[in-house]
């Protein structure tokens, strides 16, 4: 490009020079590494303090191990509660660099107490709704304080097992047995009560940049078990139309909003739903037939794909 300018006399040798200076010098960003290294590292120490726990338990004894456990968390809740910046219903910038991962770590550790308080002591007996509805509504309201979507993950998460343990009949998932409507229908109803949740918050401009959390809980909970009614259940006439509905629901979203993200997913659960319908209608013809199929299907979704901006509308930044 330099050269070009400096062909065309549009750029003095003097300011291509300081450019290309420039260009050799400037520093460059490890912002997303050292977050990505920080998460693994917050994700290392839990693994590794549950071996140290499982190799050493009868030495150290369960009480010691819940109270060690219980101090890490509240610790790390107490340095969020000390460094937290006001609420905002905008984005809040975090207090410090280390601020979100002390507070993810704070909330991994609450899981693992929970979790080994309910495991050791049976803590809350059989009302297995309860070890999901207490992270739930802490985390949910964890991020909406400290403005964390992290920690919203965990409580969307937690949500979704509540929902499911609260809503399915127990000898289901004793027996293992999925090919439930419950089960499917609840992760339908849950796929759009995350949209809802995401438009509700957009218009009353609450926490507008949690809509990509929401919505890509949404978009796969939603799709995946309409696949499962069209597949495990074997009732395509019901389920193939609420997909239909999903992948257009997200195509214009992702039209609308400049989303390439939400295009390619809902294009691919689109794609698997009329393959498994035209194969599972379609019988006795040919290999040939398959295998151009998925040839041609195949080259067709890559050309839209790649040929998305024709397709995207230009968000205005």
């Amino acid at each position: 490009m330099l050269e070009h300018l400096l062909k065309q006399a549009s750029l003095e040798p003097e300011t291509a020079e300081k450019i290309r200076r420039f260009e050799a010098q400037k520093a460059f960003s490890l912002h997303w590494e050292l977050k990505t290294l920080l998460y693994l590292g917050v994700l290392l120490l839990n693994a590794g303090l549950g071996y140290l726990i499982y190799e050493h338990i009868d030495d150290i004894g369960h009480m010691a191990i819940i109270a060690f456990i219980g101090a890490i968390s509240a610790g790390c809740f107490w340095y969020a509660f000390k460094h937290r910046k006001p609420f905002s219903t905008g984005e809040v910038v975090s207090a410090t660099p280390y601020f979100d991962y002390i507070l993810l770590l704070g909330c991994l550790m609450f899981l693992v107490m929970e979790g080994y308080l309910q495991f050791q002591y049976q803590l809350f007996g059989e009302r297995y709704g309860l070890v999901t509805l207490i992270p739930m509504v802490l985390f949910l309201w964890l991020a909406y304080v400290f403005d964390n979507r992290g920690v919203l993950s965990l409580g969307i998460t937690a949500m979704a097992s509540w929902i499911g343990i609260t809503l399915t009949p127990q000898d289901l998932l004793t027996k293992n047995d999925f090919n439930s409507h419950t089960i499917t229908n609840t992760g339908i109803a849950f796929g759009a009560f995350m949209c809802m949740v995401t438009f509700l918050g957009e218009r009353l401009d609450i926490k507008k940049h949690f809509s990509l959390t929401y919505l890509n809980f949404g978009v796969h909970i939603g799709m995946i078990a309409c696949l499962a009614g069209m597949i495990a259940l074997d009732l395509s006439l019901i389920y193939f139309p609420l997909l239909c509905i999903a992948v257009g629901f997200f195509l214009w979203y992702a039209r609308t909003r400049g989303s390439f993200y939400f295009l390619t997913v809902a294009v691919l659960y689109g794609y698997i739903g009329v393959t498994y319908l035209i194969l599972n209608n379609v019988r006795g013809l040919e290999i040939e037939f398959y295998l151009f199929y998925f040839f041609f299907s195949c080259v067709g979704v890559i050309l839209f794909l790649t040929n998305y901006k024709r397709f995207i509308k230009k968000v205005a930044p």
